[in-house]
C-alpha cells in the first residue's frame, strides 16, 4: 500500500463516495462533486483519482449488475476502506487543528 496522504481533489473523491454511500460510480462522483464545487470535473480525473486511492487501499471497488440502459455493461461501485476513513479523520482533524488557530480579526469583514 502507498502512501494515505490525500491531495486536494483525491480528498474530495474521497468524501463524495462516502456521502454517495451506497451509489458511488465515477459518473455520479463526477456530477456530485461538479455540483457541490461548482467547477467542472472531467471524468478522466475522477477514473486517475478512484485508481490512485484504490492503490492507496483508500477505497474499494466491486461491479453491479448489468443494466439495459448501460447496453449490458456493468457499473464499478466504490466505497471508502477502513483505511480510507481513517484518513478522512485524519484530513478533517489536521484543518480543524489549524482553522481553530486562527484568529477571528483576520476574517473580520468578511461575509461568505
Amino acid at each position: 500500500m502507498k502512501g494515505t496522504n490525500l491531495g486536494e481533489f483525491e480528498e474530495l473523491v474521497l468524501l463524495t463516495i462516502a456521502s454517495l454511500n451506497n451509489s458511488a460510480y465515477s459518473v455520479s462522483i463526477c456530477d456530485e462533486i461538479e455540483r457541490v464545487t461548482k467547477r467542472k470535473v472531467k471524468l478522466g480525473v475522477v477514473h486517475s483519482s478512484l485508481n490512485r486511492l484504490e492503490e492507496k487501499g483508500l477505497v474499494k471497488s466491486h461491479l453491479g449488475d448489468a443494466t439495459k440502459e448501460r447496453g449490458g455493461r456493468r457499473k464499478r461501485f466504490f466505497e471508502v476502506s477502513h483505511t480510507g476513513k481513517v484518513a478522512l479523520l485524519k484530513a478533517k482533524e489536521q484543518r480543524d487543528q489549524l482553522w481553530s488557530t486562527i484568529p477571528d480579526v483576520v476574517f473580520q469583514g468578511i461575509r461568505s
